[in-house]
């Protein structure tokens, strides 16, 4: 049977509330003053702004009702806000040191009369609420209802006044209710009362829609249902004290009314499925007990409105049609015992809307207003919640980074996925050794030792030649001194060669020995490269993982799976992948939270306990943590899979026998790492002796060179002196006219004038700088660059070192890059030269060269041998 138009579907009634009214009331000038008295009257003039906008606001409240209800509506939510700015900042009561000469004044909106007088923002706060779910109650009852869009429009209106009573109910009724003043409708009684009617009608308009749209019988029962239970509520709210008095009559009988009616709608509705389904009984008893209810509601009501009457009337004529009409079925068809009302459950009801959430509507963390005043007490709040937030973030990130850890090691500690690359091809170096494989191989590897080796052939010839030209110099000139002594006898009285060149020739000497046995340490190391250069040549290898050896499937398979266990392994390894990429990412989302989360405003506009608000805030961080404890857990069950399957794996593919070949190999590159690092650095060392000494050599021939030219100059002159005493010229003739004769006096006279003595500087004199040996030991060395100690897994003595005591780790030698400054590598000794041209006593033996090598037994001492001094 199809489902007839009921009047329910049809009525237009519903309830507006009216604003509660205040008295006039001036905030700027009290708030001003205390500002001025607790901060200052620069802050002051910095708020004037603020204090201007409150002030309207409180203003444009105390008018009557603006003509736009939305504009009227969004004034509330503005103020609401300074209000609770207001209250963080500035304390409000009859205290001398608070604001004290601010008194809100309200009037209740249901008796006039009646009126609450409070030194406390409770009072304001609470029925700015109550206005805020007015306005909303009037914006719901002004869109037109016969329309979809004004009926969805209604609904919005409705839910958001029942979410501003119920934001009213809970955070400031018993506040405002705690004064010696109060009004009754700012009760919680009241503002819950208000809720469930505004729920209701919110409801009736969602059963208009769903009659609108030819929903099915029962879908109607159960919205009708649950429009009546909100109006039940309601009006049991209103039947009890503070409320039962305090309402007029026709409030009452209004609410009472709409909930017979939809109780009996339901009713109605629920037959006509129950008819559908042929259980005619049932649907007897639901219509007697729709058709009583309407009769007992029109009974004990008084003053409804006729609209209303007329729905009522219209519902039960419909009612008793379909009564009439199933009675009949059953006497003749059915014959059905009709149960006692008593005996039905309760019809079945279905909510549509619920309270609209103010919390963020009204949220006022966002304002502006006075934001430069903080109050100490919200900044030691602030404080104190950072501290629980690092404490949650650092807990928190410690259980990713331990997961991360004792992944790696778990992982290490079963090889793996080494292994698996093995598998594969896809072979690695650890890295430490890779890097060290790389910089062998960037510094040029063993075969570039050859070249390096034929650099210190290079330099060796070089010094010889150079040192073979210095001693040709002296050669040269003692031949000519020789050759002249001889021919004039002992006119020729100036100092033989071999006097003055004594300290020359003895470190030109010293030089050959040095050469002959750096030549005897290059011997070495080309031994040392030629048989070790098997050793080494794993090294020139690239890429040097193609001498690592290979994990091979076993040769034999009884069941063919090594597929199976290596897939699932990898499989598993992805995964675990995955939840590390996941910990990156939570631990990411922390950081992010913790710079996001300012909860400062809120703690400037929260009211009640810090505690609950830091409760709240916590909460954020939850989800979070609850992640963090899956990730690992389920980590922890992934590892202990992969090392079941890993052990499987490594008993099917002989892993500790490969794991054995790898570390020969390994062993292997340390090895030639190491014995190529030890030849490099002799090589080099030798390098840098070559260098310094050619150095040395360099100054030293430019020595005798000066010395030689000195003697030629000298040997001139003489010659002229010897040619006039044989032509019969007086010596001391010329002397007295000043033409000057040379008197060759004793090297013990040091002040002899430049030309009488031509003998080079002695050792122990120093020009521009002081005297420093020519070679450094490797304590006194400060060169840097060649302080690092080559490994100490080297197995023989290097060939310019003398042998390490036992057990003693590798000493790597210092030689200077430079030359040292000193005499005998200084300004040439002619002519610029101050002082004697030698000194027989001047020699000393901190002057002598340092040989270049040190050699082990039986070559000579290291003070007198090696390339540098241990």
């Amino acid at each position: 049977m199809a489902a007839q138009s009921s009047a329910a579907a049809t009525t237009n009634i519903m309830l507006a509330i009216y604003e509660k009214k205040t008295s006039s009331l001036d905030l700027y000038r009290p708030l001003r003053n205390y500002i001025c008295m607790l901060y200052s009257e620069r802050e002051a003039q910095n708020l004037e702004d603020d204090l201007q906008i409150v002030k309207q606001y409180r203003s444009d409240v105390e008018r009557q009702a603006d003509p736009s209800p939305t504009a009227r509506r969004d004034l509330l939510q503005s103020y609401f806000k300074a209000l609770c700015l207001i209250e963080t900042r500035f304390p409000i009561s009859a205290d001398k040191d608070h604001v004290n000469t601010v008194t809100f004044v309200w009037h209740d909106a249901f008796k006039q009369k009646q009126k609450a007088s409070q030194q406390n923002i409770h009072l304001e706060k609470a029925a700015i609420l109550f206005n805020l779910g007015a306005v909303y109650s009037q914006i719901g009852l002004s869109f037109d209802r016969n329309t979809v869009e004004g009926r969805r429009q209604a609904i919005h209106a409705f839910i958001a006044a029942a979410g501003a009573f119920a934001y009213l109910r809970d955070n400031a009724a018993t506040k405002a209710s705690m004064g010696t003043s109060t009004t009754v409708d700012l009760s919680v009684e009241c503002a819950g009362m208000l809720e469930r009617l505004m729920l209701a009608q919110a409801q009736e308009c969602v059963f208009e829609n769903t009659i609108a749209k030819g929903s099915t019988p029962g879908v109607c029962a159960k919205i009708s249902r649950q429009v009546g239970l909100y109006y039940e509520e309601a009006l049991a709210a209103l039947n009890v004290a503070p409320l039962k008095d305090h309402f007029d009559k026709g409030w009452i009988s209004h609410v009472q009314l709409k909930a017979a009616l939809f109780y009996a709608e339901a009713c109605y509705r629920y037959g006509l499925e129950l008819h559908e389904k042929e259980e005619i009984s049932e649907e007897i008893a639901r219509l007697k007990t729709g058709v009583n209810a309407l009769v007992e509601a029109r009974k004990s009501t008084r003053g409804a409105a006729p609209q209303l009457l007329d729905a009522i009337n219209k519902l039960e004529a419909n009612l008793n049609r379909n009564l009439e009409r199933a009675v009949k079925e059953n006497d003749r068809v059915y014959l059905m015992r009709v149960p006692s009302p008593s005996s039905l459950l309760p019809l079945p009801a279905f909510s549509m809307v619920k309270p609209m959430a103010m919390a963020e509507v009204l949220d006022a963390s966002k304002e502006k207003l006075f934001a430069s005043l903080v109050p100490d007490s919200s900044a030691k709040a602030l404080s104190r919640y950072t501290e629980m937030v690092d404490d949650i973030i650092r807990t928190q990130a410690e259980k990713l980074q331990q997961g991360s850890e004792l992944t790696r090691v778990r992982l290490k500690e079963m090889d793996l996925p080494d292994s698996i690359f093995s598998l594969e091809g896809n072979l690695t170096l650890p890295t430490d050794l890779k890097d060290d494989v790389e910089a062998v191989q960037i510094s040029g590897g063993p075969t570039g030792l050859e070249a390096e080796l034929q650099q210190l052939k290079d330099l060796r010839r070089v010094n010889h030649e150079l040192l073979v030209q210095t001693e040709e110099l002296l050669q040269k000139e003692a031949a000519e001194d020789t050759q002249f002594r001889s021919q004039f006898g002992t006119r020729w009285t100036r100092p033989q060669s071999s006097t003055l060149t004594k300290n020359l020739q003895d470190r030109l000497n010293r030089f050959a020995a040095n050469l002959k046995q750096a030549a005897e340490s290059d011997a070495r190391i080309e031994r040392s490269v030629r048989d070790h250069s098997a050793l080494m040549s794993i090294l020139d290898r690239r890429p040097i993982e193609s001498a690592l050896p290979t994990l091979a499937r076993p040769i034999m398979s009884l069941d063919a799976n090594e597929d199976a266990i290596v897939g699932g392994l990898k499989q598993n390894l992805r995964q675990l992948e995955t939840l590390g990429a996941q910990r990156a990412g939570l631990e990411d989302m922390l950081k992010e939270m913790k710079r996001k989360d300012d909860i400062l405003p809120k703690l400037m506009t929260s009211t009640g306990s810090y505690e609950d608000l830091f409760r709240k805030e916590l909460a954020k961080y939850d989800h979070i943590c609850e992640e963090v404890t899956q990730n690992i857990g389920a980590q922890e069950q992934l590892l202990l899979q992969i090392q079941a399957q890993n052990e499987e794996f490594s008993a099917v593919f002989n892993l500790e026998d490969y794991k054995a070949s790898r570390e020969k190999c390994y062993k292997q590159i340390q090895a030639a790492i190491a014995k190529y690092r030890e030849i490099k650095e002799n090589i080099n060392e030798g390098l840098k002796f070559y260098v310094t000494l050619q150095d040395a050599i360099t100054n030293i021939k430019q020595q005798c060179s000066d010395y030689v030219m000195t003697r030629n100059i000298q040997c001139r002159d003489m010659i002229e002196d010897v040619q006039r005493q044989v032509a019969g010229l007086n010596f001391q003739d010329r002397k007295s006219t000043g033409t000057g004769s040379y008197n060759y006096a004793s090297v013990q006279q040091p002040n002899q004038a430049q030309r009488s003595n031509p003998q080079p500087p002695p050792d122990h004199q120093h020009v521009g700088r002081p005297q420093a040996p020519f070679y450094q030991s490797a304590e006194q060395s400060t060169v840097p660059g060649y302080t690092h100690p080559p490994p100490h897994y080297s197995q023989q003595p290097p060939p310019y070192h003398a042998s390490p005591a036992p057990g003693a780790p590798y000493q790597h030698p210092q030689a200077p890059q430079q030359p040292p400054t000193g005499q005998e590598y200084g300004q040439p000794a002619y002519p610029g030269w101050r002082g004697p041209y030698y000194n027989a006593n001047g020699q000393q033996p901190a002057s002598f060269l340092r040989p270049p090598y040190t050699v082990p037994s039986p070559y000579p001492p290291p003070n007198q041998s090696g390339y540098y001094k241990q």
